[in-house]
């Protein structure tokens, strides 16, 4: 019997291993503050709590994005516990899903050797290694995006009418896109391929798709839960798409204020240097030319990947606030470029391979090297250590109240099953407050009275300052503790302190090692 495996096996091996290489920088560091340590602790309260309509931050609603990756982390918690691994599985699910989907498209298009080598180059960039990662909602709008077009496009290329189970999918991939993010999930695809569509001469295939079939897939899918978080939540509509896409998108007050050239850098360090072969498929090799034939492309297809590459770049370059995360879309066609480039200019030379092999090992080495220090560099910022010393000291009834900034990570590590009560001057912060965890905490409240109650002033912490069950987490240096009467210092850590009320005598700082009470289950004593 013939064992030896064949050209596509050799690909679909590659690919379990770069998403198993993956998962192992995914368990090599902490939980990054605030982006993950909000989405991740939303995912989980959706456990905890049961409601599943109404995603919340320490109990309070959180209508900045829809729920997607809110349920999916939910699952995946329930599944394989509260840790990192089980949190990240759910953008690398989806940044595997991208790498399939391009090595497909690729080797339809282009044929074996370009699909695995774009596979590679994609399945090797921090994009993949680190972005495929992050707990966030970047990577899975950008999978359902890239999903949607393909399957738009390979519907549209499929003969004098487009292939109705294909677009069929398109409509399914946008309306998960949707659920992901939002009105990017359906505009961004919607767009891309009309202008396509447009330069390819193609338009008027646009009315033989399967728009009855496919939109009441669409609204099965994407429509339920906005309807019914609408009739719950009366201004629910204005907040997420007018105040939270279409504001955030037009207006210059929010955060992440940059240049208009700050995606091409971005992308340059996503795809680096893989990036920049990418320009040198400007010029389209015709399929006829002898000299490069592997780096060939049919002119629909060449077509499609720029105009990809090129409208979503414009998109998101417009806006005043940009997160590199926002880019990802682009990645699918650009790397699919940025193949064939090589195979053009430098493929055919002695050593092309090794340079690869080096480049390829390079991005992997500075990808492990991140995740290995990166949780030394933040150590400060997070709080960690403070959580795992609460969760073995503290009753699960125990009032935790924190101030000076919001420790996303804390009820995540700690797993607790009551909100923190927020210290500060509310009405003063209203006034003053900008696009931060204060605006995200009172704006929310303003959904739920119920919920708001956890929003308090500052002189609650001297009326429980006696009173055992009660506990105070502020960063480090903080007088306000120190200043209030019958608070002890309990622990010490790296850049948050944790008091405890009750009058205690025994003001010395303790390691979660050091205690013998076992109470919240992020407690490792209990493991």
């Amino acid at each position: 019997m013939n064992k030896t495996l064949t050209e596509q096996q050799k690909s679909w091996l590659l690919l379990v291993a770069l998403w198993l290489g993956l998962l192992l920088l995914a368990s090599l560091r902490p939980i990054a503050v605030p982006d993950e340590g909000r989405y991740g602790e939303i995912g989980r309260w959706m456990l905890v709590s049961g409601d599943w309509l109404t995603p919340r931050l320490n109990g309070i609603p959180f209508f900045h994005k829809p729920p997607y990756l809110y349920w999916l982390e939910a699952l995946s918690v329930a599944t394989f516990g509260v840790n990192e691994l089980a949190l990240r599985l759910v953008p690398a699910l989806h940044a595997g899903l991208m790498l399939i989907a391009l090595y497909l498209a690729a080797r339809h298009i282009s044929g074996e050797i370009i699909a695995r080598r774009a596979t590679l180059m994609l399945g090797t960039s921090l994009s993949f290694l680190v972005g495929g990662q992050y707990i966030n909602h970047d990577m899975l709008v950008a999978c359902w995006i890239g999903l949607a077009i393909w399957c738009f496009s390979f519907a549209f290329m499929a003969g004098d009418k487009p292939h109705s189970g294909l677009a069929r999918l398109g409509f399914l991939a946008c309306a998960l896109g949707m659920l992901s993010k939002g009105l990017i999930g359906i505009a961004l695809p919607g767009l891309v391929i009309l202008l396509w569509l447009i330069a390819t001469h193609q338009l008027k295939k646009i009315m033989y798709l399967p728009w009855v079939s496919g939109l009441s897939l669409f609204s099965a899918v994407a429509l339920p839960w906005f309807v019914l978080a609408q009739q719950k939540y009366p201004d629910f509509f204005n907040y997420m798409f007018v105040g939270q896409q279409f504001n955030r998108y037009t207006a210059a007050v929010y955060n992440n204020p940059q240049p208009w050239w700050f995606y091409l850098l971005a992308l340059a360090l996503l795809l680096f240097p893989w990036m920049f072969f990418a320009l040198a498929q400007w010029r389209r090799v015709s399929p006829t030319d002898a000299q490069n034939p592997r780096a060939s492309m049919p002119a629909a297809w060449w077509k499609l990947c720029w105009i990809w590459l090129l409208t979503i770049l414009l998109f998101f370059s417009i806006p005043h606030s940009k997160l590199i995360g926002y880019i990802l879309p682009v990645l699918p066609p650009l790397t699919l470029l940025a193949a064939l480039g090589w195979q053009r200019w430098v493929g055919a030379r002695q050593h092309a391979a090794r340079w690869f092999a080096g480049v390829s090992a390079v991005n992997l080495l500075i990808a492990l090297v991140l995740m290995l220090k990166v949780g030394d560099v933040t150590r400060s910022s997070r709080t960690q250590d403070l959580a795992e010393a609460f969760a073995c000291a503290a009753k699960p009834e125990d009032t935790l109240f924190v101030t000076d900034a919001f420790p996303y990570d804390l009820p995540l590590y700690a797993q607790t099953r009551k909100p923190m009560v927020v210290l500060g001057d509310w009405p003063q912060i209203r006034k003053n407050a900008g696009d931060g965890w204060q605006r995200e905490l009172f704006e929310g409240a303003d959904f739920d009275a119920q919920a708001a109650k956890v929003l308090q002033a500052f002189e609650k912490l001297s009326q429980v300052a006696n009173t055992p069950g009660y506990w105070f987490a502020t960063r480090s240096g903080s007088q306000l503790a120190q200043n209030t009467p019958g608070w002890q210092l309990y622990y010490k850590g790296a850049g948050w302190d944790l008091f405890r009320s009750g009058g205690s005598h025994d003001s010395t700082p303790k390691s979660p090692e050091a205690t013998q009470h076992k109470g919240l289950p992020g407690c490792k004593e209990q493991r």
